[in-house]
């Protein structure tokens, strides 16, 4: 992949102490929290390859709880979000996977607060990039590399059509686009990777779309 910047390469501001292993785990969890939306009440993480092996001692389980409840890589909140998420009385599980992924830094976050849930797959890729590479059972291929905007909404006739046309109003160009759905009339994905980043009123304007559900930027 290319890299826009030495951030992509040194990794964000963050607490420690591991960009790939604190930070980018930080981020998966922070997307799978935006896109649920609600506070959850249970919380299961499970672990694979060297997220697996090392996700206690490098700081990946507190990181990703972090993410979960909307802190950033550099909120010193981090090191005691467990405790937090006890606290609020979120019920935290960890599990490890010996099953073989595309990379070994992979997570899966499923969130329910008892009556929706939710899933989402993210890899840390090094220096703070993640990517998502399943959503409630979609396979994706965002590739971290860029700004990305994912949307949830119901599939009705014109989802599409009215958020690409704000998109165009705003002259944001789509470099990248997959629209996917478990089933016809229930909830619908989109995937588009955009060339620059968007101005927050364009996000807040898509919210407001009655097809739309929730929809949250990647790569901010």
């Amino acid at each position: 992949m290319k890299y826009r910047s030495v951030f992509d390469i040194i990794g964000p501001i963050m607490v420690g102490p591991s960009s790939s292993h604190t930070a980018g785990a930080a981020r998966i969890g922070l997307m799978a929290g935006k896109l649920f939306g609600e506070q959850p009440t249970d919380i299961t993480i499970t672990f694979y390859g060297s997220f697996a092996d090392t996700y206690r001692g490098h700081g990946t389980d507190v990181a990703i709880i972090g993410g979960v409840l909307g802190y950033d890589t550099f909120d010193d909140r981090i090191p005691e979000s467990i405790k937090i998420a006890e606290q609020k009385g979120i019920r935290i599980h960890f599990e490890t996977s010996e099953a073989l992924t595309d990379h070994p830094n992979t997570a899966r976050v499923h969130l329910t607060d008892g009556q929706a849930e939710f899933e989402l797959v993210g890899i840390s890729i090094g220096g703070g990039t993640i990517e998502i590479t399943e959503l409630n059972g979609v396979p994706l291929k965002l590739s971290g590399g860029g700004p990305a905007l994912i949307v949830l909404h119901h599939d009705r006739f014109g989802a599409i059509a009215a958020v690409t046309s704000i998109l165009a109003d705003y002259e944001i160009n789509i470099g990248h686009m997959e629209v996917s759905r478990h089933e016809k009339g229930k909830q619908a994905l989109m995937a588009i990777e955009i060339d620059d980043r968007m101005p927050t009123a364009v996000l807040e304007e898509i919210n407001r779309l009655p097809q739309v559900e929730r929809s949250v930027m990647m790569g901010e």
